[in-house]
């Protein structure tokens, strides 16, 4: 029996917001919090939305996406001016158009995302 969508985003979910907590790690496994710069493992951060994880067409997307301490991401509610500072006007205004593009999800595009990021992070575990 086939995956049912809400699996295959869930799934993609989890190993996309490893792969953006790993990515900017250091050797030891640390990584600091896009906005507010704290250091911490990348285990202890989340991966933080600059648009709407209910933005299907930005969330996935690498640029739309960074490292979050839970303070900032969570307790601040992801700190949306200080990303976009961080991120830079010509990328934020681009993020913003992009978001409200509508978005078509295949299970065979959520399929092809999951192996991707998959082997993705294995390469930086």
């Amino acid at each position: 029996m086939p995956l049912k969508r809400s699996t295959l985003i869930k799934k993609l979910d989890k190993v996309f917001s490893q792969y953006i907590r790993l990515k900017d790690a250091d050797h030891a496994g640390y990584v600091s919090c896009f906005t507010c710069g704290v250091s911490k493992n990348w285990r202890e951060v989340d991966a933080g939305h600059f648009q709407s994880r209910g933005k299907y067409a930005t969330r996935w997307n690498e640029d739309n996406v960074r490292p979050q301490c839970k303070r900032c991401n969570g307790f601040r509610g992801g700190e949306q001016y200080q990303f976009a500072l961080n991120l830079g006007t010509d990328l934020a205004d681009e993020l913003v158009l992009l978001s409200n593009q509508p978005a078509r999800l295949t299970n065979e595009w959520l399929l092809e995302k999951i192996k991707h990021y998959q082997q993705e992070v294995k390469k930086l575990l």
